[in-house]
């Protein structure tokens, strides 16, 4: 019986690791980007109509009344020499990104924002706009009805304004109307450029592949390309090749870095981030001084006049004193996440505090500052 409970041991043992040791393995469709394979960007200046009173006012932004005078004289209404002073109508810019292998007739996503002195995109419709490329041909073209992502609401003594009412999104708002050439078929080989370059990472990417055809068919020339060769893949099309690479996992070896947000107070930390022992204090000294002005009234009948005399009163406040406290070597993220809560400060002093550690050298990651 305690024989077959061992063997049991042994087998749920084995049957862990496997899991443990892909637990942190990610698809080289991840981490690369292939070469070839990219989105373009696209943009285009545009009209929104039909907003309740929130749109341009024309005095301040005369393009305004140009594109709208553009976009009736293409529809065939004459209006030369016509003062037009809608408030309803809002310049806007149109941009958006072509994936790759978009055919003629897919739709994508188009962003839309306000140029003038708008004060809400909310319930307008735009115009159709053409989206030009860096190329200065048209790819696209744009319309439809405004999602804005906030609310403005304006009374005779004042508003609210919640969000951001002056930018919004039209799903599926473009139809793409010109392709981007690219002969993918034609590829002998293929790059894959890492979005972390790192030669420890290339090497494993190289390695996964090669075990996966069973042969060399992949070579990392620095460390942020691996080279493919597509021909010894032995796959028809670099299409298919392509489509076998990219599943294949790799556990990629990243840099110990620390970064933090200073406006809000947020501190995200890698796993591989170290700390040497090192002691550390910290105290706050708070300078308060308030003005407390004095008013001399003159005795009654006198001829004198009121005169104000300041009064300032200065405290300052060096607040509770912990003296040093010693931060032990850690020799992992918990233990390093464990010494800096044992300071008991809140996340914008420890911001400070990974500062002072990083310049006496303890702390041994990239610290990035946002």
């Amino acid at each position: 019986m305690k024989l077959l409970l061992k063997i049991a041991q042994v087998v749920s043992v084995l049957i862990l690791l496997p899991a443990m040791a892909t637990a942190n393995e990610i698809r080289i469709k991840d981490l690369v980007d292939f070469d070839g394979v990219r989105s373009n960007d696209l943009v285009g200046y545009g009209l929104v109509v039909g907003l309740n009173g929130s749109g341009d006012s024309l005095r301040n932004a005369p393009f305004t009344e140009e594109i709208m005078s553009n976009i009736l004289e293409r529809l065939g209404v004459n209006v030369t020499g016509e003062q037009l002073r809608p408030d309803n109508v809002a310049a806007v810019f149109v941009t958006a990104t072509l994936p790759p292998f978009s055919r003629a007739g897919s739709q994508i996503d188009v962003t839309v924002s306000a140029i003038g002195d708008a004060d809400s995109l909310l319930g307008g419709t735009l115009v159709m706009t053409p989206l030009n490329a860096a190329d200065g041909e048209i790819y696209a073209v744009a319309q439809g009805t405004i999602i804005a992502g906030g609310i403005s609401v304006k009374g005779d003594g004042g508003g609210v304004v919640q969000g951001v009412p002056t930018a919004g999104v039209i799903p599926s708002g473009a139809r793409v109307e010109r392709e981007i050439e690219f002969d993918f078929t034609s590829l002998r080989s293929l790059r894959l450029a890492l979005r972390e370059p790192d030669f420890t990472t290339a090497g494993r990417i190289e390695n996964a592949i090669n075990q996966n055809f069973g042969r060399q068919v992949a070579l990392m020339t620095d460390a942020g390309t691996v080279e493919v060769d597509i021909q010894r893949t032995g796959q028809p099309t670099a299409a298919h090749a392509l489509g076998q690479i990219e599943n294949i996992r790799v556990a990629p070896q990243l840099k110990a870095r620390v970064v933090v947000d200073q406006r809000s107070g947020t501190i995200v930390m890698g796993e591989d981030v170290r700390i040497s022992r090192v002691a550390v204090s910290q105290g706050n000294l708070t300078l308060r001084i308030q003005e407390q002005p004095l008013v001399v009234q003159p005795n009654p009948f006198a001829n004198g006049r009121t005169v104000v005399v300041p009064r300032t009163d200065a405290e300052i406040d060096k607040g509770e004193t912990t003296g040093l406290a010693e931060v032990p070597e850690g020799t992992s993220l918990s233990e390093v996440i464990a010494g800096l809560n044992a300071l008991g400060v809140a996340p914008h002093d420890m911001i400070d505090i990974l500062k002072s550690i990083k310049a006496a050298g303890a702390l041994h990651a990239e610290f990035i500052v946002r």
